[in-house]
């Protein structure tokens, strides 16, 4: 039995991995952690530690799993580079699966759309558009960015340089080296993205659409199953099925 803590459980997230943990018999929840509750007062009884909070409390939850020797699955997005180099200094102590999207969907869109940059080379032009609700805080989406950072790593250009987040005024000419990145929201929208390869005479669409937050909850609670089991190092859903 591996016993899991959550972590934002009174979240949208939260509250789909304790419904979909109870289809999970090889998992227990021994911890639903949310603001101002201590997760130290229960870390030991844990074997791994799957976060749902904020960017902003996850490099705290990832040094007390560092210290206590507890695996980690992380969920949340909008990481600066300091809540980044936080995370990151943890990887020779525990396994950490760190992911932008949880979905087998989606994490087979990300390896659709790296072979669709190979296959079709340097003349279509990249666009990448998501959709998500109102009341998610960061943009683009992780997701989004994962995709982005996919294209810039097959065309061997730096994402910082290369992606155009949106358009307005007199922009001039497409450059060949941009990657276009738009964010829409509006609605109860759990997640939509499509990868847009464009060329004369024709164009190639990637699409995935989230109708139910159990798809990234059943992935989660899939990877804290299989992060347990792992060395120190950072990890993610690719390897979690068996995609690299």
């Amino acid at each position: 039995m591996t016993r899991v803590i959550i972590t934002g459980v009174k979240g949208r997230m939260g509250k789909a991995l304790v419904a979909c943990a109870a289809n999970f018999r090889e998992l227990e929840i021994v911890g639903k952690i949310d603001a101002g509750d201590d997760l130290s007062a229960v870390i030991a009884k844990s074997d791994v530690v799957i976060d749902f909070s904020s960017h902003s409390a996850t490099p705290g939850i990832v040094e007390l799993c560092g210290k206590n020797k507890k695996a980690i699955v992380i969920g949340t997005t909008g990481h600066t580079d300091t809540d980044t180099f936080e995370i990151t200094k943890n990887k020779t102590k525990i396994p950490i699966v760190w992911a932008s999207n949880f979905s087998t969907g989606v994490n087979t869109l990300f390896w659709l759309t790296r072979k669709a940059a190979e296959i079709l080379g340097t003349g279509f032009d990249l666009e990448i558009v998501e959709m998500h609700h109102r009341l998610k805080k960061d943009a683009p989406s992780g997701t989004a960015k994962s995709l982005a950072e996919i294209l810039a790593d097959v065309r061997k250009l730096h994402l910082n340089e290369s992606a155009r987040h949106g358009r307005v005024g007199i922009v001039g000419e497409r450059k060949q080296s941009e990657i276009g990145i738009h964010s829409i929201r509006g609605g109860d929208v759990v997640g939509d993205h499509t990868v847009i390869f464009a060329n004369n005479g024709e164009r190639v669409e990637l699409t995935h659409k989230a109708s139910s937050r159990d798809t990234f909850a059943n992935g989660a609670l899939r990877a804290a199953l299989w992060v347990v089991k792992q060395k120190p190092g950072i990890y993610d859903m690719q390897d979690v099925l068996g995609l690299k």
